[in-house]
């Protein structure tokens, strides 16, 4: 039986008047996907960003269980999150555009070295525990190019890396600081079918291999279905349903919230594919 890695509890976040995430509790489990879908506004990267140190949450106790132990990340400082296991994606790509891929990769363990050197400038001088540490980060980085497929490009800056590429190498970046929880917010967006089936393969071998918790935002359905282990449904910041991808592609009222309650031949031809992947018919 999986622990629970992540336990949100009523987590609430306004800005003035407007509440962009009401309530909200589940669990997400260790070494599972648990993904978080609802129509664009439904208050997901809000979830994310409270859970990131990005906001503080108005209210709410949000419990991971890192690798210290368990810890209240709504009483942390941002920068310290990551320290205790969790990494993340965006929506939007933020690569250093002018450094290399695997330049990237290195300073995305930059908590490490620091670590190395003794928050000093011993890493300047050549230090023999540091170099030791830098070439740890340099054969972590290759590894997780080599995983990606991107160890050819290795050298290439980021910015002139393919889109697709692009997201890999996010995600690789992440993978660097060896979490304990990935955070993807949107990670097939702009890709084509053939590369989100290779990020879908690829995201179940990381969490198989690994042995990690993923927690997934995405708006493609069919991608979420197919491999996620427990999926949250938003609508305008609220939980309207849980369950198993079996579970939430007949509930009806996860279709109404994505749908409105129009008759099927009202409906454009995209939003009764969508209505296919959540499984109602179209």
């Amino acid at each position: 039986m999986n622990a629970p890695l992540l336990e949100v509890e009523h987590l609430t976040m306004r800005f003035g008047g407007l509440v962009a995430v009401d309530d909200l509790s589940f669990t997400a489990m260790d070494q599972r996907i648990t993904a978080i879908i609802g129509p664009n506004g439904a208050g997901k990267t809000t979830v994310f960003n409270c859970l990131t140190g990005f906001y503080r949450p108005t209210v709410g106790r949000l419990t991971f269980h890192g690798r210290f132990g368990p810890v209240l990340l709504e009483r942390e400082d941002g920068f310290r999150i990551p320290r205790h296991g969790i990494a993340r994606t965006f929506q939007n790509i933020r690569l250093f555009a002018h450094m290399t891929a695997l330049e990237n990769l290195v300073v995305a363990q930059h908590n490490h070295l620091m670590r190395a050197s003794g928050y000093t400038v011993l890493g300047l001088f050549g230090w023999k525990g540091y170099r030791a540490a830098e070439r740890a980060a340099i054969e972590r980085a290759r590894y997780w190019l080599d995983r990606m497929g991107l160890l050819a490009r290795a050298d290439w800056d980021a910015g002139s890396l393919p889109y697709g590429e692009q997201r890999k190498l996010e995600i690789a970046r992440a993978m660097c600081t060896q979490p304990k929880l990935l955070c993807l917010d949107e990670p097939a967006a702009g890709l084509n079918p053939r590369e989100t089936a290779e990020l879908a393969e690829l995201l179940v071998e990381i969490r198989d291999r690994e042995q990690i918790g993923i927690l997934l935002i995405e708006h493609d359905m069919s991608m979420v279905m197919r491999i996620s282990d427990q999926i949250i449904v938003l609508d305008y910041g609220r939980k309207i349903a849980e369950g198993t991808p079996e579970q939430i592609r007949t509930d009806p009222v996860v279709i109404k919230a994505y749908l409105g309650e129009a008759e099927d031949e009202e409906l454009p031809e995209e939003v009764r594919e969508d209505l296919a992947r959540l499984g109602g018919g179209a």
